[in-house]
Formats: structure tokens, sequence, C-alpha cells
């Protein structure tokens, strides 16, 4: 008995980690532009990798970090786009100016 509910827990918490992988929306990053992804939400944190131009991003969380302007405006909005992972909100097209997914916990 003790079985069937851990394979029913193990059910419903697979359930909820693929609706919130569904839940995360992809942005594009500004055309031509080759963004620097940073291991944290500044300019002071170090470059882990750039990404091409035309890349598309998710967005799994956001958080106030260096205001940096860019293509999209200025913003103190860094996008957490992996885990570790961060690049400037002002660099991706997501049609708002304000936050567009939870905050970073």
């Amino acid at each position: 008995m003790s079985i069937d509910r851990t394979e029913e827990a193990g059910s419903a918490e697979s359930a909820q980690a693929l609706t919130a992988a569904a839940t995360v929306r992809h942005y594009s990053v500004a055309p031509g532009v080759r963004l620097n992804v940073r291991s944290g939400p500044g300019t002071s944190y170090g470059i882990v990798r750039v990404l091409a131009a035309g890349a598309k991003v998710p967005i799994y969380c956001q958080t106030p970090g260096t205001r940096v302007t860019g293509p999209y405006g200025t913003s103190n909005i860094w996008d957490n786009i992996s885990n570790g992972e961060y690049v400037s909100d002002s660099y991706v097209l997501t049609g708002s100016d304000g936050y567009v997914a939870d905050r970073c916990g």
C-alpha cells in the first residue's frame, strides 16, 4: 500500500514539473546582438557564455540587479535563463517594461 502512495506522489510531482516547464515562455534577444550571459544579475558578475545573434531565451524567473541600457530601454531587471545564468532584460523583447515572470527566490 505504501508503494502505491509513493507512486501517486511521484506522479503528482512529475505532473507539476511538466506543468511548470510547459508554462515557461521563450523570448527573442534584440536583433543582431550577441548577448553576454552572466553568472549573476549584474555587470560585475562573470560572463559564462555569449548567446548568438537571433537567440531565443526562456525566462524562468526575474530579479533586480545592475541597471543596464539596451535596445529595449533602461532596466534593472535580470532574466534567469538557466541555473546560474542571467541576461539583462533590456536586451530581451518581452513586450513589457516590468516583470513578466515570477521573482527569483
